[in-house]
């Protein structure tokens, strides 16, 4: 009876063009997050400081409230130093952290999902777009607390779906992805699971400025011969601009390098990229729940291929 009754509320919901997915994307959460992370609180999240501590905290207290398991080489963490090397400060050696929660499905293969939490800070380690911005808070609402937003809500959904995948998933928040992908590129150097036994890769950064003239970038899609495969009939509000290059300049591309097929989603440039004026009240978050859910489908149905072969697309 229990059975039948699910499926009657399945039914339902498909027939009234509802996709369960989409049922466990929430703008609320997200606005959250958002405005945590983007908050003045925060000072702009500058690696090494802080305040970007308190984003690691919040994130790790995420993860463990999903009942991830830790997979960092320090509970959660994994520590690392990061470089400043765009101009000459003082204390151009800072240390950092990645944050590392794994949902683990019993599988042979992992789905890794990743989104840099760091941002520019007051903007005078580099990387602002405006010179009269150094010295105030750069708060990164789209770059990238959209992303991390992002990446807890897809932790969320499936830690809670009540399903077990044919995949594990393995959520990496990163640090020093401003100071040139470092974190990203420190884990794929000293991974915390083998790197032979990644499905494919997940990036988000910058999804929270939607402009449906320009669309969304999907960047990696000649990365593996499956991703056609994989897109194949989702419906989506979103306009997508699929790219074959598996390059780019986010995270997913330190995975690339390691011959791993990356998609790298992301909702481009605008006038508040790398200035202090990236706030949380600019995020569009309508678009960015249909993106989640977008990315949802894409998971789903990158779990009923066999492991992903990968192209070099240079």
């Amino acid at each position: 009876m229990k059975n039948r009754l699910t499926l009657i509320i399945t039914l339902l919901f498909c027939c009234a063009g509802f996709p369960l997915s989409a049922q466990n994307i929430e703008i609320k959460k997200l606005k959250k997050h958002i405005y945590f992370l983007a908050d003045d609180k925060l000072q702009g999240r500058a690696t090494g400081s802080a305040e970007l501590e308190k984003a690691a905290k919040y994130i790790e207290k995420e993860f463990k409230k999903y009942k991830l398991k830790p997979l960092g080489t320090q509970g959660f963490r994994q520590p690392f130093e990061a470089k400043v090397r765009r101009v000459t400060v003082a204390d151009s050696i800072r240390k950092a952290e990645n944050i590392i929660g794994f949902l683990d499905n019993g599988a042979l293969y992992t789905i890794v999902i990743g989104a840099h939490y760091d941002h520019l800070g007051l903007g005078n380690f580099g990387g602002t777009r405006e010179p009269a911005h150094i010295g105030q808070i750069h708060n990164g609402a789209d770059d990238n607390a959209s992303g991390v937003a992002g990446l807890l809500e897809i932790a969320r959904y499936y830690s809670s779906n009540k399903v077990k995948e044919k995949y594990n998933l393995l959520f990496i928040a990163f640090s020093a992805e401003e100071l040139g992908l470092i974190g990203s590129k420190y884990w794929t150097e000293h991974p915390t699971l083998p790197l032979d036994n990644i499905h494919w890769m997940l990036n988000m950064d910058m999804i929270g400025r939607y402009n449906p003239e320009n669309g969304l970038a999907v960047i990696g899609y000649g990365t593996s011969s499956k991703f056609p495969t994989i897109f194949e009939n989702i419906s989506t509000p979103i306009k997508i601009n699929k790219s074959r290059d598996g390059n780019g300049g986010s995270d997913q591309t330190s995975f690339y390098r390691k011959h791993i097929p990356v998609l790298f989603f992301h909702t481009g440039g605008h006038d508040d990229y790398h200035k202090a004026t990236d706030d949380a009240d600019k995020i569009n978050y309508e678009a960015l729940k249909a993106i989640l859910e977008l990315e949802i489908k894409v998971l789903d149905n990158s779990m009923m291929q066999e492991k992903m072969d990968f192209i070099w697309t240079n």
